[in-house]
């Protein structure tokens, strides 16, 4: 018997962005196979009809369901999507008995199980459900377009490919045997330290206050998650982090190996001007090459953005949602 956790969901509106009144907006909850019971928020469109296409949303790596995967949510439900945000396992509203710990293998598993509960549901198409990752998220649903053939359509938002940055650092600075021992010796050292303490130390989230000297990526990040802009108290990377050993198995274990065998369609979006826009670039040209399948894939540079902007507009309304509708319309039809 699936048994779900009983987890405690907040009633009341609590996103940093304002409530629609053009869709319904609900609570639910699955499980996925490890047991861990997911929380997401639902929206449906107003006098919605028949079975609807769908889309379950995640990410940012260290965000919740009420930041930015629930305004895409929203805004997709808007245009005529059942949609769901939902918090990974250890974090926000989910469950999973030690928290804010990450797995390449079992935050894949969560969108998969996201698709799970849409395709069991008596509102959705089942033969209509795509996904939309954003920032470490947005790798996780390359992965999982690459493993659920269920899911026709796929989106990655200002992307980061986690199991890179954690094993070579940002922009590749990190990329040694070396570099990776050192990072290694010192997470197995910590992983005693967590054991004697009982408890496990937190990394830090985003660092704050903002020294002087950051560079700019630090300070993107602390415009969002750090002001009124994107704070959520719930939120990893607005206050104590990860675990310091929450992201371990990343660095041996490579997710978008087989992104060239997908066969539904794939959308990257990235901003011009996003420190992580290597990561898109990168992932585009490995996920076509040598590929059956490049008629459906497509990367769109969005001018002047920064990394931030795909997570709330950054107030230019850098978001594209119209091409997301279109694109979502064409390949869950």
């Amino acid at each position: 018997m699936i048994k779900k956790e009983e987890l405690v969901l907040a009633i009341e509106w609590d996103k940093t962005f304002p409530k629609s009144e053009k869709v319904d907006h609900s609570k639910v909850t699955f499980v996925n196979r490890y047991g861990i019971t997911l929380a997401a928020d639902m929206y449906v469109p107003k006098d919605a009809e028949g079975k609807l296409p769908a889309i379950a949303v995640c990410g940012p790596f260290g965000a919740v369901k009420e930041q930015c995967s629930g305004l895409y949510a929203q805004n997709m439900a808007e245009r005529g999507f059942l949609t769901i945000a939902f918090d990974p396992s250890f974090t926000g509203e989910s469950g999973g008995n030690v928290r804010y710990m990450a797995s390449p293998d079992i935050n894949t598993e969560d969108f998969m199980a996201a698709v799970d509960f849409l395709s069991l549901c008596d509102k959705v198409d089942p033969e209509r459900i795509g996904v939309i990752g954003i920032c470490g998220w947005g790798g996780m649903a390359v992965n999982v377009a690459a493993l659920d053939t269920r899911i026709k359509a796929t989106v990655a938002s200002t992307m980061y490919d986690m199991t890179r940055v954690n094993a070579n650092g940002y922009f590749d600075s990190e990329a040694s045997e070396e570099a990776r021992y050192e990072k290694r010796r010192a997470m197995c050292a910590q992983r005693l330290e967590d054991l004697k303490n009982g408890e496990y130390k937190l990394g830090g989230g985003v660092v704050d206050p903002l020294p002087e000297d950051a560079p700019f990526f630090v300070k993107d990040y602390h415009s969002y998650y750090k002001t009124d802009r994107g704070y959520h108290a719930r939120s990893l990377n607005s206050n104590g982090g990860w675990n310091v050993i929450g992201c371990e198995s990343f660095m041996n274990q490579p997710i978008l190996q087989y992104s060239n065998e997908i066969r539904s369609a794939v959308l990257l979006i990235h901003g011009e001007k996003a420190h992580s826009c290597y990561f898109s670039k990168d992932a585009f040209e490995a996920m076509t090459k040598d590929s059956k399948y490049t008629d459906n894939k497509e990367l769109l540079i969005i001018p002047d953005a920064v990394h931030t902007d795909l997570y709330d507009g950054g107030g230019k309304d850098a978001i594209p949602f119209d091409k997301l509708e279109d694109f979502f319309k064409e390949y869950l039809k």
